[in-house]
């Protein structure tokens, strides 16, 4: 299974995405800042953000990950509430492989990673 670090300081929601990962046979590292998230990706397959956070931008934090080549064989997933349309195209624009609404990631996290890290 994959190794997925998990930008996620919402104490309830990140803890469900946690958890379902880890019930899948993920390994799963929880962060609660970017920098936190950027010294974790050395030992991640996947970095999970959660982008509607308001202590962090998530696509400024992934498009320097990319930028920096720390993402260099990482997938990169991001979730967001279904209400910001911005949040979802300022995330596309930074280079997300993958970005779902909050709704989707609560009901599907397991295949959705596990479709993500099936691509090449």
């Amino acid at each position: 299974m994959a190794r997925v670090t998990l930008l996620s300081p919402d104490l309830l929601f990140g803890s469900k995405v946690e958890g379902g990962l880890a019930a899948a046979g993920h390994e799963v590292e929880r962060v609660w800042a970017p920098e936190q998230a950027r010294a974790a990706l050395a030992r991640a397959d996947l970095l999970v953000v959660d982008l509607t956070h308001d202590d962090y931008d998530g696509a400024s934090v992934v498009e320097s990950l990319k930028a920096s080549g720390e993402l260099d064989g990482r997938k990169t997933l991001g979730f967001y509430s279904h209400v910001e349309q911005e949040t979802r195209r300022r995330a596309d624009a930074a280079g997300f492989d993958l970005v779902v609404p909050r709704s989707r990631m609560a009901r599907e996290m397991t295949a959705l990673v596990e479709g993500l890290l099936a691509r090449p």
